[in-house]
């Protein structure tokens, strides 16, 4: 059975059911300034909450007209967005503070400058109306060809990841943000992206890195969001999503986690491609997911989701008691910060530039190099992680104006001649290269090592995790990391 969204319930369905049925739902949508009508309609008939991204981001004072129109609709939706810091962010036009990615606040491991930062994210948040922020990261970074966590991760060490989490999490909550630790039970130790296709963790259940999202539920973190990993030591057969196991079992029963357990999002290949978003929204509720994310813009995709839920209800192949549980916890984490605060004090808008200067400061630093020619190689920003576009030459000229260079993003079409233009242009100046995870793009280790095969006197920077043989190493690609890397390059 197809529903129109002008129906005022699911098929034979209570009202108060088909409210709780939209209140497992996170849409995103498509607009800056207005509220699509089929969005009201969904908003109307209970929908939880909304997810913003880029496209929905122009500056500061139309984001929070953005949110206010939102609430208008209904004042307890929750309206949340992805906002880890680093290079990944989607309010860089709304004036995000520059805080440096996870990583290199692991490698700076001061708590209290991490809960800085943390404050400075979730005090802009509040001064937007964004009340529900999908961060931090609190998985482990431990397996080299990973190529989705990395530096998005505080660190490798369960206890280090740990307390940087609690420290988050606190600073987060003082600003009355709901912070999401993510992607339980752990997206560390695959060597697949789940937003290109299904992932394994194929370690027994004792080497899982499950510790820091016990710390994370013991710090009363409000939400969670569940991991498109299969892991074969806890269910063979489904990734953790939509996992009974995973996510009753193990997240609700062993872990004692009581707040909101959300999906990441379901289009994501590993769940659309081999069950359907719509599927994936019915099987996640019914494994233990409270909310499920649908942020494509296209409400279509959404609607279909909500479709599927109400067709279950009507059938009873999802259970009343497992929706209205979900529905219930949803409505309690609404209660406590759905409203925005009516003041918002100001915020350190230094923290991430210090902290980026202690994490490239943790290690010996070469000698400076003015003037010199920069090579900055990365690979194009991932789709489903906004990047703001930043690259080294940029920083280092606001530093040292006589420096040159290009940055190269993405697999040149003609590697040999960028080399030889970089060598000729390079000639009788420093020369720096910088490589971002060359491990995972054999493209930007071949550049590389022919530029220093002619020029071994070249000082090679990492802009993502350290590789062997780096001098420097940035551990991101946010502004203030690349700044931080130029700062030292350039003797400032």
């Amino acid at each position: 059975m197809t529903h129109s969204v002008h129906a005022p319930a699911g098929p034979g369905l209570p009202a108060d059911l088909d409210e709780a049925a939209h209140r497992c739902l996170v849409a995103g949508f498509e607009g800056t300034t207005t509220v699509p009508d089929t969005l009201k309609r969904l908003v109307d008939r209970g929908l939880g909450g909304v997810i913003l991204f880029t496209r929905n981001v122009r500056d500061a004072e139309q984001v929070r007209q953005l949110t206010d129109a939102l609430r208008a609709v209904r004042p307890d939706l929750l309206v949340g967005i992805d906002n880890e810091g680093g290079g990944i962010g989607h309010l860089v036009s709304a004036g995000a503070p520059d805080v440096p990615g996870s990583w290199a606040l692991g490698v700076a491991d001061d708590p209290r400058l991490t809960a800085r930062c943390a404050d400075a994210l979730a005090g802009h948040l509040a001064s937007l109306g964004i009340t529900a922020s999908y961060a931090p990261v609190a998985d482990l970074q431990n397996h080299p060809d990973n190529p989705i966590v990395r530096t998005r991760s505080f660190g490798a060490d369960p206890e280090l990841v740990s307390r940087h989490l609690r420290a988050w999490i606190a600073a987060t909550e003082a600003r009355g943000i709901a912070s999401c630790a993510k992607h339980f039970p752990g997206h560390g130790g695959t060597t697949t992206d789940s937003h290109h296709e299904t992932a394994v963790d194929p370690r027994p259940y004792d080497e899982l890195d499950l510790a820091p999202f016990r710390a994370a539920v013991a710090a009363g973190v409000p939400m969670l969001m569940s991991a498109h990993v299969v892991f074969p030591a806890l269910d063979p057969d489904r990734p953790a999503t939509l996992s009974p196991r995973i996510l009753s079992g193990l997240l609700r029963d062993e872990l004692g986690f009581d707040g909101v357990l959300v999906s990441d999002a379901l289009e994501m290949k590993a769940i659309a491609d081999r069950y359907g978003e719509a599927a994936g929204a019915r099987l996640a509720l019914a494994a233990g997911a409270d909310q499920v994310i649908v942020a494509v813009p296209d409400l279509r995709t959404t609607l279909a989701c909500r479709d599927a839920v109400l067709d279950a209800l009507g059938s009873g192949e999802l259970s009343e008691e497992r929706v209205r549980e979900a529905a219930g916890r949803v409505r309690r984490l609404a209660e406590r910060y759905a409203a925005p605060a009516a003041h918002v004090p100001g915020w350190d808008g230094g923290a991430g530039l210090e902290a980026a200067r202690r994490a490239v400061r943790s290690r010996l630093v070469p000698a400076p190099a003015r003037g010199a020619h920069v090579v900055d190689l990365f690979p194009p920003p991932h789709p489903a992680l906004n990047w703001g576009g930043e690259d080294l030459l940029t920083e280092l000229r606001s530093v040292d104006p006589t420096a040159t260079g290009t940055a190269i993003k993405g697999h040149p079409a003609d590697p040999a001649g960028l080399v030889a233009a970089v060598l000729r242009r390079a000639e009788g100046v420093p020369l720096v290269v910088a490589t971002y995870d060359a491990g995972l793009h054999p493209w930007q280790a071949a550049v590389r090592d022919a530029l220093l095969a002619a020029r071994p006197d070249a000082v090679r920077v990492s802009t993502g995790m350290p590789e062997e043989g780096d001098v420097l190493c940035s551990y991101g690609r946010g502004r203030v990391n690349l700044r931080a890397v130029a700062e030292v390059l350039a003797g400032a």
